[in-house]
């Protein structure tokens, strides 16, 4: 080799080891520097409420590339609305919220002849509106949870107890059981909240029995698999991660015992967290710490999987007390997003290999941030927020808000903003820049939809 290509290699090796060690140095923000960014993510989301009220008032989502409006079923639901209003309300965003009230007031009917998902319709709506009434005191939206509540009963009568995927709105007809514990056992936070608000206490009975179903099933390593059949109550795959199909499901079980002080979930997370940590919990190259997938019954592993749904579990760790776990799993959650600059759906983590390079502006990797930062008063975890939200500008902002992309490789966007943006990713990164006194953290137990809820009741 030539000198001049030898010294080359070596200023090029020197790059890489600077770049590797910038990304890992803890980033110091000042007070008035995540001021600063907590503004820009307020007048972000301005913006893109602005794209959504221009080209898709009324409508469940906006397309953010062709500026189409989007519904999930025939009638639209208001998917947006419902999930922003709570963030639009936090952030002070008054016009905003006036304007998604308003919509949700007077165009919001749950009498339709539609087949709605239990799960995704009671996270989405029963928790926003649920959320919303607490910040506002405005019966209106708590009359809307009450009708949507007493619609969605009928999914819980089936033969086992579990949920059935789908109930109409209107006829109270169930279908749908391929299910699974995310399902299943995301459900007791927003049915819990409407029976303690009405006084209906059948929402609360209802909804615990699928947690406590969902639970009777786990194997004798304690842990759940990620599909079941409703109507037999029989695993259809013993899978067992914290991934999506079953991450929400742990989530409860733990805040379940914060919100309402229920003994039951404590016990039933304490007999899961152990079993997590003794079998799915992962250890590789210089002691980093993942979740991947075992078998249920034996724990034999299946697959070192992890992914932006999994980011999640550093916060239930932070939350539940385990803050040295939860350090060391968001150390590999930074290490997925900085693989291309904004993380993928799912990758393997021995081999650093992306398996599901698209990404759909998920907000797990941003909230435990936020918990970690709240909870652990570490600035290094502004800074990673910082580096998250300009990555997330960088990439995925458009002139009506903000795109999906189809691969965080080529960052090729694609026509798609869910209505979790608003309700999650967006609150989840002001939160984390925003003064603590933008919400009580110690006083609210957000659901799986960043749905901030409030004990406002004697027990």
């Amino acid at each position: 080799m030539s000198l001049t290509k030898l010294l080359a290699s070596m200023l090029l090796a020197a790059c890489f080891t600077l770049h590797a060690a910038a990304a890992t140095k803890p980033d110091v923000i000042s007070a008035a520097q995540s001021g600063e960014l907590a503004a820009r993510v307020k007048a972000e989301t301005q913006r893109a409420w602005q794209g959504y009220m221009k080209y898709a008032a009324g409508h469940d989502e906006i397309r953010p590339l062709s500026k189409q409006p989007h519904d999930w079923y025939a009638q639209p639901l208001l998917m947006t609305p419902v999930d922003a209003l709570d963030t639009l309300i936090v952030m002070g965003l008054d016009d905003e919220a006036k304007q998604a009230r308003e919509l949700v007031e007077t165009k919001l009917s749950f009498n339709q002849d539609i087949y709605v998902k239990t799960f995704e319709i009671t996270i989405r709506h029963l928790g926003g509106l649920l959320s919303a009434y607490q910040l506002t005191g405005d019966k209106k939206l708590l009359a809307l949870a009450d009708d949507l509540g007493t619609r969605l009963l009928p999914a819980f009568d089936s033969p086992s107890g579990l949920p059935y995927v789908d109930v109409n709105l209107r006829t109270g007809k169930t279908r749908g059981t391929d299910s699974g514990p995310a399902e299943s056992g995301t459900l007791l936070l927003e049915f819990g909240t409407l029976a303690k608000l009405t006084g209906k206490p059948i929402y609360y009975d209802k909804a615990k029995r699928t947690l406590v179903e969902t639970y009777k099933r786990r194997s004798k390593l304690g842990l759940v698999g990620a599909t079941f059949d409703v109507t037999s109550g029989k695993w259809t795959s013993p899978d067992s991660s914290v991934a999506g199909g079953i991450d929400s499901y742990y989530e409860y079980l733990y805040k379940c015992w914060r919100l309402f002080g229920d003994a039951d979930c404590k016990a039933m997370w304490e007999t899961s967290i152990k079993g997590l940590n003794a079998h799915v919990a992962d250890e590789v190259r210089k002691n980093e710490l993942w979740y991947g997938h075992v078998d249920m019954h034996s724990g034999a592993r299946r697959a070192s999987q992890w992914g932006s749904l999994d980011a999640f579990f550093a916060a239930l760790l932070a939350v539940s007390g385990d803050i040295d776990r939860a350090r060391r799993l968001q150390q590999s959650n930074m290490k997925m997003w900085r693989l291309h600059g904004i993380e993928p759906e799912s990758l393997d983590y021995r081999t650093m290999k992306a398996l599901d390079a698209s990404y759909s502006l998920r907000p797990e990797i941003v909230e435990s941030a936020y918990y970690l930062r709240r909870l652990t008063g570490d600035v290094r975890y502004l800074g990673e927020g910082r580096e998250m939200f300009e990555d997330f500008e960088r990439w995925c902002r458009t002139d009506t808000g903000f795109a999906a992309l189809s691969s965080v490789v080529t960052k090729q966007q694609k026509d798609s903003q869910e209505s979790f943006l608003y309700a999650e990713t967006l609150k989840y990164f002001y939160l984390l820049f925003a003064p603590d006194s933008a919400l009580d953290f110690d006083a609210v137990t957000f659901n799986t939809e960043a749905h901030p809820l409030r004990k406002t009741w004697k027990d």
